[in-house]
């Protein structure tokens, strides 16, 4: 299989071998993605500008769904040494550089002020959020990383989950109850199991599969650029499907609710002074208002 050699700013470059697994037996559209993430990890809060591309432009042809990725070990305390990075200093440091290189807000003074030093009880809120429905949970972790990374709040805090949990519009009492489930704590073995049988050991990593069982996967690790996705995509549906039309940037907006100037311009391929021009008139027709962040701007859709 080929592999991609490519320089990356976050991680190792390759697109290494994966096993066929799950299948994709039971799905309609060709193509499966799983993108093991860890929820702390900014790398991969700054993927979301190529993710929200990736699903406008070619949803049509995948399904996609979030893993939590890491050791188990692992998860009951926030100091892990990767990267060299052992210090809540040299973590606040590492999220600033973050921010500023991929411009997706990531407030490190989080570590400075109020350092999170037990994540389990975040990585489990996450299942419990997708006992409700595959984008009950989505929704769940866009939340808790706002929450983390633009507001800097204690997402491992079980009010906070709480105050996530209503902002993601789940049923508050059932995610209660499932936060100390055993069904939640099964999902997040099942998430380390992918994890561990991919033979993953760097967030953010991307495992693509096609509905052939007979086939490998496609494991490209850390933040490539758009085309390396587009690519491999093309190569499991053995030919290249043209992207979708996008939507005007109010219907953008009405779907995602709450984006990034970032994300909008990558989505969108303009630069965020543009970006910023554009989304000041909808400002001024009340379809959308600006709220500062420490690195950037974010929209809040407030049309009808």
């Amino acid at each position: 299989m080929r592999s991609f050699e490519i320089n990356n700013p976050f991680s190792a470059h390759d697109k290494g071998k994966a096993s066929p697994f799950p299948t994709s037996s039971t799905c309609h559209k060709p193509v499966e993605i799983y993108f093991v993430i860890d929820p702390f990890c900014p790398e991969c809060w700054a993927m979301e500008p190529i993710i929200k591309k990736l699903w406008m432009e070619y949803g049509r042809y995948f399904t996609f769904r979030y893993i939590i990725g890491g050791k188990l070990d692992s998860l009951n305390s926030i100091k892990r040494k990767r990267n060299d990075i052992r210090t809540v200093e040299q973590i606040a440091e590492a999220w600033k550089k973050t921010a500023f290189q991929t411009g997706m807000c990531c407030d490190g003074d989080i570590w400075l002020e109020a350092p999170i030093s037990t994540p389990f009880l975040g990585f489990i809120a996450i299942k419990a959020a997708e006992l409700q429905g595959k984008q009950a949970g989505m929704r769940f972790l866009r939340r808790m990383r706002e929450m983390l990374f633009l507001q800097k709040q204690n997402i491992c805090k079980r009010d906070v989950l709480i105050q996530i949990a209503e902002k993601a519009a789940l049923d508050v009492n059932e995610f209660i109850e499932d936060i100390h489930s055993e069904a939640a704590v099964k999902a997040l073995k099942s998430d380390l199991k992918f994890y561990n049988d991919m033979e993953i050991d760097h967030t953010p990593t991307l495992v693509f599969f096609n509905n052939k069982a007979d086939e490998e996967g496609i494991k490209v690790t850390g933040c490539q650029s758009y085309n390396v996705y587009v690519e491999v995509i093309s190569e499991l549906l053995a030919f290249t499907p043209k992207p979708a039309p996008l939507p005007p940037v109010e219907e953008f907006m009405k779907k995602y609710t709450f984006v990034g100037t970032k994300e909008l311009s990558f989505v969108y391929d303009t630069t965020c002074s543009e970006m910023e021009r554009r989304m000041k008139k909808l400002v001024l027709q009340q379809v959308v208002e600006k709220i500062p962040v420490k690195h950037g701007a974010f929209w809040n859709y407030t049309g009808q």
